[in-house]
């Protein structure tokens, strides 16, 4: 037998109250049950009685299990690999405190609401790079996150196309992965800047391999310059530049992969609903184990000792018969 608990010092002390108090109560009555001389044998039945109910509670709040079980664990999960666009529109301030900073804080939610998922991280601009590997280790994704600044990448502009590429590499060439395409998915954030000629080629591939890509846009259309050091960022032309969201090539993006757009912007927030829809789709079996387990049977003896503290109240007897 297993016990869910051990006899812990409030059990302890509860039973040696009950003992004391209980014997001091039956003392008393031999004592003046002998002055009066008069039996006092049935005394002892009420004495089984109430002993036996406590004893059960006891051992019901204790958690004995026993009897032999064996269940199936089922291990379900997805392959999700989200790329973060580090471009140096990415420190613009249209949304508070900066887009990229933004960003971490929503990537950490994500991290934890897939945490029965492996994530991996990929970072661009004009080149694309790895950053974590698809992995169950929240606390290094959480270290990942936490580092990401745009000095990490080339400040060359933005291409989508090597992010794209490069998650769709990883999902399809992980030795780990036995899941079926359904259940590989890319997150794709970034502000939707583009100045690549291969995204649409990219994008077509993985369309063919039935791999979900759903778009996160983070910006305002109103947009907003781009602090370098103690200034903004300006063109050649020695204008200060303005960077704004745009939206449309990435709900295209999107709806070309069977995906969705969401979007932060000023007034909102779409990650709940991005998590939302990701949950939604059903992760395939890793595999399945059978495990022998013990129940916890606490409830036998709670009946037990219900049954006994009804018998308890019906019955009565004369203890000291005058």
């Amino acid at each position: 037998m297993i016990w869910y608990s051990d006899l812990s010092v409030t059990e302890i002390v509860f039973i040696l109250l009950f003992v004391l108090l209980y014997l001091a109560y039956i003392v008393r009555i031999i004592r003046i049950s002998r002055r009066l001389k008069t039996t006092y044998g049935k005394l002892f039945v009420k004495v089984f009685l109430r002993s036996g109910y406590f004893l059960l509670l006891i051992v019901a709040l204790l958690g004995p299990s026993f009897g032999e079980a064996t269940r199936e664990i089922r291990s379900v999960g997805k392959d999700i690999m989200i790329a973060v666009d580090l471009s140096e529109s990415m420190n613009a301030h249209d949304i508070p405190p900066t887009r990229l900073e933004k960003v971490k804080f929503e990537l950490e939610n994500i991290v934890e609401a897939f945490n029965a998922d492996r994530i991996g991280l990929v970072i661009f601009s004009s080149e694309a790079f790895m950053q974590c590997p698809l992995t169950y280790d929240q606390n290094a994704l959480f270290l990942f996150i936490e580092t990401l600044h745009t000095g990490l990448v080339p400040k060359t502009g933005t291409d989508l196309a090597p992010a794209i590429g490069l998650c769709l590499d990883k999902l399809e060439d992980n030795e780990g992965s036995s899941l079926e395409q359904k259940s590989k998915v890319i997150i794709l954030i970034s502000d939707g800047e583009d100045f690549g000629e291969k995204t649409g080629e990219v994008t077509e591939e993985v369309k063919k391999r039935d791999i979900r890509m759903f778009t996160l846009g983070v910006g305002t259309m109103q947009g907003s310059k781009i602090r370098t050091g103690n200034g903004f960022k300006k063109d050649n032309n020695g204008n200060e530049v303005i960077t704004k969201l745009n939206s449309k090539s990435l709900k295209l993006l999107a709806s070309k992969t069977g995906g969705k757009y969401f979007e932060i912007n000023a007034t909102s927030n779409g990650i709940s609903r991005l998590i939302n829809t990701i949950h939604n789709i059903e992760g395939e079996l890793r595999g399945t184990r059978r495990v022998d387990v013990s129940a916890n049977k606490y409830f036998y003896f709670l009946a037990a000792a219900f049954l006994l503290l009804l018998l308890d109240g019906l019955t009565s007897f004369k203890i000291l018969k005058l």
